[in-house]
């Protein structure tokens, strides 16, 4: 199997062996970080890119009185923010949701690497603008999708992004967040998203047992959410050859 974020990069263009050794060397092999342990802090001095290579994140902001807003969730070979290093420190925080396997490239290793390789650079634009994509697809359905559309049109979006980097069985996918975690995501309470799962259930579109999410009718549920994986932007030909090379 490949480097998590080699499969990654390679959703949106080829990457050369060169390409692939550079990022392996550049990521080096990684630090352990706890389940439920924050990796980097909102206010804090991001020099380098932190990359997720085993485990989920999540991208979140808290408020004094506790409430948290998850933005994002960061699945393996995901980069927080490829440009972080840019600026002065974190707007939000980056939180482990299961035990997390972390890589890090430092700016000045990134910005060598990318200068190097057009290919690189253009991997790294491509996977910041796709996760831009998702970002506005978010807000869309914080602003216009029902609470039941949003459970539906996250769990398309999640399975389709494991499939891409080979991480999916079939229909079925892991799934390690807890109601908490789809309630602070999705701008609902724990038991409004537990509602909405047994009415997901009941309507025969998915099981959610044991930390796995099986879909039993994927063009039903992705109706359902109104989801249309075009704004992930994993083109059809590349996504063939990151299944193979997985």
């Amino acid at each position: 199997m490949s480097n998590p974020l080699v499969r990654k990069l390679e959703c949106y263009t080829r990457l050369s062996e060169a390409d692939r050794l550079c990022l392996i060397d550049a990521v080096g092999p990684g630090r352990m970080v706890a389940a439920r342990t924050d990796i980097i802090h909102e206010g804090d001095d991001p020099r380098t890119v932190n990359v997720i290579l085993d485990g989920w994140a999540c991208r979140y902001r808290q408020f004094i009185n506790g409430r948290r807003q998850i933005v994002s969730f960061l699945l393996p070979g995901d980069p927080c923010d490829p440009h972080i290093f840019l600026l002065d420190d974190m707007d939000h925080t980056i939180g482990a949701i299961t035990p997390v396997l972390l890589g890090q490239i430092s700016g000045p290793a990134l910005q060598a690497m990318t200068a190097r390789s057009p290919q690189l650079e253009l991997a790294f634009h491509r996977e910041a603008l796709a996760t831009a994509a998702v970002q506005r697809e978010w807000t869309i359905s914080l602003g216009s999708r029902t609470g039941i559309e949003r459970l539906a049109h996250l769990f398309c979006e999640l399975h389709a992004r494991l499939a891409a980097i080979g991480l999916t069985e079939g229909n079925t996918c892991p799934m390690p967040i807890t109601q908490n975690d789809l309630g602070d995501a999705m701008g609902q309470t724990s038991v409004h998203i537990n509602r909405t799962l047994q009415e997901l259930r009941g309507m025969g579109l998915i099981t959610l047992r044991s930390r796995r999410l099986t879909i039993h009718d994927p063009a039903a549920l992705a109706r359902l959410g109104h989801f249309d994986s075009a704004y992930l932007h994993i083109t059809e030909q590349v996504g063939r050859a990151v299944a193979q090379h997985a």
